[in-house]
């Protein structure tokens, strides 16, 4: 029997890590087909940086719909809730994946009280603020899914962390990558997750936080050892066989778990 089709939010999806799961995520070959739609979200889905995302919703216009969301401003991003609910009607929403980020890569030291703030505002307050308006999106998936138990294709939500932000690894990797607003904001989008995950479990909605790879992005910089391709390959498989064994769980895009 085929898989039911699968509803998808991706925030932070003209470039980078997101853009590239928007593009595997239309191919036929992703283990999360088939899609009945993907709401691909960015702030400026008419600018310079989102040609390419708009190009693939061109090509794709049954199954990706582009939302301008701008994951630092509440209002924006409950203004994308309203139009999104508006297109799902009663079917609820999927999988959301918490993606958007910003990285100022500055030591203690040098790090300002408004380089943290305005990290922490993109990287912690946007994903809490995105699970809170569109938990009656994910509530309505969960409540329509005939299947128990937890999944990516019944109701989750999937926060794209990092393992900079462990505190058990931290001499392992501050050598390698100072940036001390960054780390800190995704060891509190970990606890975010975890606050999360217990919060809802009795309504079977799956919360986890998943760690890419370092990736060679314009955020993981040209010495990364992986490409975009084979971190979005390995985290879409992740995700598509994520379970209850998951929720609440830091996992990397080979599916192993990660200490926080």
């Amino acid at each position: 029997m085929s898989s039911k089709p699968i509803s998808v939010l991706i925030t932070g999806a003209n470039r980078g890590l997101g853009l590239e799961m928007v593009k595997q995520m239309v191919d036929t070959q992703s283990p999360l087909t088939p899609l009945s739609v993907l709401f691909a979200c960015c702030r400026d889905p008419d600018g310079p940086r989102a040609e390419e995302l708009r190009a693939l919703a061109k090509k794709h216009p049954d199954i990706i719909k582009v939302i301008c969301m701008d994951t630092a401003d509440r209002s924006s991003i409950r203004q994308s809730a309203e139009q999104v609910g508006s297109l799902l009607g009663e079917k609820g929403l999927n999988l959301v994946i918490n993606n958007a980020a910003i990285l100022i890569n500055s030591t203690l030291v040098d790090s300002t009280p408004e380089d943290m703030a305005k990290t922490f505002n993109t990287n912690v307050i946007g994903p809490m603020s995105v699970i809170q308006e569109f938990l009656p999106y994910l509530r309505a998936a969960a409540k329509n899914s005939e299947v128990p138990g937890m999944s990516c294709r019944k109701a989750a939500v999937v926060n794209m962390s990092s393992i900079i932000g462990s505190i058990e690894n931290i001499q392992a990797i501050q050598k390698y990558l100072t940036a001390v607003p960054y780390r800190i904001s995704k060891a509190a989008l970990n606890m975010l997750n975890a606050c999360a995950a217990f919060e809802f479990q009795k309504e079977e909605i799956l919360f986890t936080v998943l760690h890419p790879g370092w990736v060679r992005t314009a955020m993981g910089t040209a010495y990364a050892p992986i490409d975009r391709e084979e971190s979005i390959q390995g985290v879409l498989q992740v995700i598509n066989s994520m379970s209850e064994k998951h929720h609440g769980v830091l996992t990397d895009y080979k599916g192993q778990t990660i200490n926080w």
